[in-house]
């Protein structure tokens, strides 16, 4: 059974490469469940799918220089933008697939963490519109 290690992989928020800034990234893509129960169902629950939505999840390492990641994600706040997600840096292809969409960039938390913390940013970007997935 093939098995896979994430070490080197790629998201890219509104063009910009945050693979050096991200330790943790997660594209979660899902579909509503619609309850079309009747009586004729014979007290089996029926269910069929509804509106999909995802959400961009990543944990990143807080870095405020000029031109860093804090200097690229603020001013996105509050805006739609493309992103792409692969797992791998390497180009996408049939054996890294890569999956791309438009998220709305709805916080940044520039403080988070205690005493002796490193400095990170987790946050969770909802989709909007719909999620591809490709291999070229």
């Amino acid at each position: 059974m093939p098995k896979m290690v994430l070490t080197a992989e790629y998201i890219s928020i509104a063009g910009n490469d945050l693979s050096e800034y991200t330790r943790k990234g997660e594209l979660k893509v899902e579909v509503e469940e619609k309850d079309v129960t009747t009586y004729a169902s014979l007290g089996w629950k029926e269910l069929l799918g509804g509106l999909k939505s995802g959400e961009l999840s990543m944990e990143v390492l807080q870095d405020v220089a000029a031109t860093k990641i804090d200097s690229i994600m603020w001013p996105l706040l509050g805006t739609v933008v493309p992103f792409e997600v692969r797992l791998s840096q390497a180009a996408a292809s049939a054996s890294n697939p890569k999956w791309t969409g438009f998220i709305l960039i709805k916080g940044w938390n520039p403080i988070e963490g205690g005493v002796g913390d490193e400095a990170k940013v987790s946050v969770g970007y909802p989709t909007s519109g719909a999620v591809l997935r490709a291999v070229a």
